[in-house]
């Protein structure tokens, strides 16, 4: 496999979003879903509307979220949407609970390295392309969250979710195998990029760069200093692009970041999602002024 072109810009602003998606120069067509992560209430890293309103209205999308399998504020429809409405997402947007009604999606794995099957929300079936707006942080289970946590763990339904966690067994949820899990992830991402055949498109966001996710209600605050905003055709190749920007960083907070991704064993779901195929850690990383 050639190596994947990973735009980059050390720029930060909403304008930035579409100066990198206009770069990779492919069109989204049809009806569009931009997925992002709504942030967990209490949350103080996500991605705010305002930020993303831009990039969504250049694509004619319609924003998209899941909801969540443990407890919280997003773990039934009717209090994400609650959420969702208070954190300005259902007044900035089209809004599309993918999984507010059931039944799931079921994708089909037959290669899959731990998981044959995974599960999305029933309204995927009325998008035609996506496009991933990923937060890259970290994360208390998976070492760090990018465009392949968004693409698994991100559009699974409720009970995908948990048969991620759960690696193929969702009663498990939090209690199965740490590696299997993050070889299901990689996995089920791979299931999303087949569904889409193509017409999905790939932004990470390194701000607020938290050795915590999104999804954490009590997160630790940034440990680093904001990098920049990454764009690919190639889910793999970007969050890898993502993680040596951070192992490169002289910032003072790149060992804590950089000890939560290995203590995690991180680097796993990358690197079995470059077995898989779907995707490269090789890449040429093209930074844009």
């Amino acid at each position: 496999m050639e190596k994947a072109k990973v735009y980059f810009t050390k720029d930060l602003s909403s304008h930035s979003l579409v100066k990198l998606f206009d770069l990779l120069d492919k069109k989204l067509e049809g009806n569009v879903a931009v997925k992002i992560h709504s942030g967990e209430e209490g949350n103080q890293n996500y991605l705010r509307p305002e930020y993303l309103k831009e990039i969504v209205e250049h694509v004619h999308g319609t924003v998209v979220e899941a909801n969540a399998a443990y407890e919280g504020e997003r773990d039934t429809s009717e209090k994400h949407l609650k959420l969702l409405k208070e954190h300005g997402w259902l007044d900035a947007f089209k809004f599309d609970l993918l999984d507010e009604t059931g039944p799931d999606i079921e994708l089909n794995i037959p290669d899959g390295t731990q998981i044959k099957k995974n599960y999305i929300g029933k309204d995927f079936a009325k998008y035609d392309s996506m496009l991933v707006v990923s937060h890259f942080k970290g994360h208390p289970m998976g070492g760090f969250g990018g465009a392949l946590k968004q693409l698994s763990i991100g559009c699974a339904s409720a009970y995908g979710k948990a048969y991620i966690h759960g690696s193929g067994k969702p009663e498990l949820l939090f209690d199965g195998d740490h590696d299997s899990f993050l070889r299901s992830m990689a996995d089920a991402a791979g299931s999303v990029v087949k569904y889409f055949d193509g017409k999905i498109l790939y932004i990470n966001v390194m701000r607020n760069l938290s050795v915590d996710c999104d999804c954490c209600a009590i997160a630790e605050d940034p440990c680093m200093k904001d990098i920049g905003i990454l764009a690919s055709t190639d889910p793999v190749a970007i969050d890898q692009a993502c993680i040596d920007l951070v192992y490169s960083s002289k910032d003072p907070g790149r060992d804590h970041f950089v000890e939560r991704v290995e203590s995690r064993n991180g680097l796993l779901t990358i690197e079995t999602a470059n077995k898989i195929g779907y995707g490269t850690k090789e890449y040429e990383l093209i930074e844009v002024k």
